[in-house]
């Protein structure tokens, strides 16, 4: 039987070797990081150690990187009011974590149009600080989740700046993929999740680019400077830190190669199926990740024929607890519903093979040429 291919990274990548040493070497370890003894310093180092690691990644001081359990968490730190900033301005593409608005009042919240390109309108942003009466925060992701579009952030940034307001930025898909440096994107905050670059899931970070200084959203005994209470992850924060470095050691030959990789998967699949729509191939992309469709299939059960074939897939994004939904991502760009159904996420990583590509692209014919006759004789 032929092993299974995985390219599902978006969703989560295969824990890193460098990972999986620190994570086990902290498991041995027995002091609580926030005692003095021996032992607690022990542990407290390799926290410091990861912090070091962590904030190295995104070019941020390290004393500026506050760990969470995720970006889910860090996004939801980030996000919240202040008596001078009472507006949180969000895209209509960003992970559901940030649509929901972190700790802002729901009336409180807007969202920014996207372009039929997946980017955010700088037009409508730049329109919407400045008829604000007072300033703004702003949340917008690095690189979409779903179709890899690369936001303009920098130039966002300038004129959110310019308005007043204040910049976070969800870098959850980018880091570790594209360089990713929270002083050069002009980002106030940043978040990370380990798990998305070969990290322990369970842990990530929110960086600010000078001091963080927000109101708790767990609050308890001080750990994190007094930004995140509870005894910290050791384990998962040493192997956070242990993925950051080896991301950072290797992104640019990665970056190159699955850039290579995708080309390569995207000629091919439209060779094969010449009706094939790839969203956003007009923009600057992941080099990870192609989100495709072809009119007339369901995403649902191409992912499962995919899976029946030993291929690990996705339709769109699998943060909704193995629920399909209707892509809002797609849908803010104005794609057609009955397309956006039939929307399929590939996404590499820095393991992915020419040879696993290859067996993709079997598969893909073999899954597409029975789905479409399946779905042509329904509409017979």
């Amino acid at each position: 039987m032929n092993e299974r291919i995985y390219l599902d990274w978006n969703a989560t990548a295969p824990l890193r070797k460098e990972a999986r040493a620190a994570a086990l070497a902290a498991l041995d370890l027995v002091g609580n990081p926030s005692s003095v003894h021996g032992e607690g310093r022990a542990a407290r180092h390799l926290i410091e150690q990861a912090r070091e690691q962590v904030a190295a990644l995104v070019g941020a001081a390290p004393r500026n990187v506050v760990f969470t359990s995720g970006g889910t968490e860090a996004n939801m730190s980030a996000l919240v009011p202040t008596a001078a900033r009472d507006r949180l301005l969000v895209s209509a593409i960003e992970h559901p974590s940030v649509l929901a608005g972190g700790r802002f009042a729901a009336e409180s919240v807007e969202r920014l149009p996207v372009t039929g390109r997946g980017e955010v309108d700088l037009d409508a942003l730049e329109a919407r600080m400045a008829a604000l009466a007072g300033p703004a925060l702003v949340s917008l992701m690095l690189a979409n989740n779903e179709t890899g579009v690369v936001q303009p952030v920098s130039q966002a940034a300038s004129l959110i700046h310019a308005a007043g307001g204040t910049l976070h930025v969800d870098a959850v898909q980018a880091a570790g993929r594209i360089p990713c440096d929270i002083n050069a994107l002009g980002a106030d905050f940043l978040t990370l999740s380990g798990h998305k670059i070969g990290a322990p899931k369970g842990v990530g970070a929110l960086v600010g680019r000078n001091a963080v200084a927000l109101d708790p959203l767990v609050k308890g005994g001080g750990q994190e400077h007094g930004l995140r209470g509870g005894t910290e992850n050791v384990a998962a924060i040493a192997g956070f830190g242990a993925a950051a470095a080896a991301a950072r050691a290797d992104l640019a030959s990665e970056r190159t190669r699955m850039a290579a990789l995708r080309e390569r998967l995207e000629a091919r699949l439209k060779a094969a199926s010449p009706e094939m729509v790839i969203f956003g191939a007009q923009s600057e992309r992941l080099p990870n990740t192609t989100l495709f469709a072809v009119a007339g299939m369901k995403a649902e059960t191409a992912v499962i024929a995919f899976d029946l074939a030993g291929v690990a897939v996705s339709a769109g994004a699998a943060c909704s607890s193995g629920k399909v939904q209707p892509s809002h991502v797609l849908a803010a760009m104005g794609v057609p519903p009955q397309l956006a159904s039939a929307a399929v996420r590939v996404s590499l990583g820095p393991s992915t093979t020419e040879f696993e590509i290859e067996r993709f692209i079997e598969a893909w014919i073999k899954v597409s040429g029975s789905l479409l006759r399946q779905s042509e004789g329904m509409a017979a």
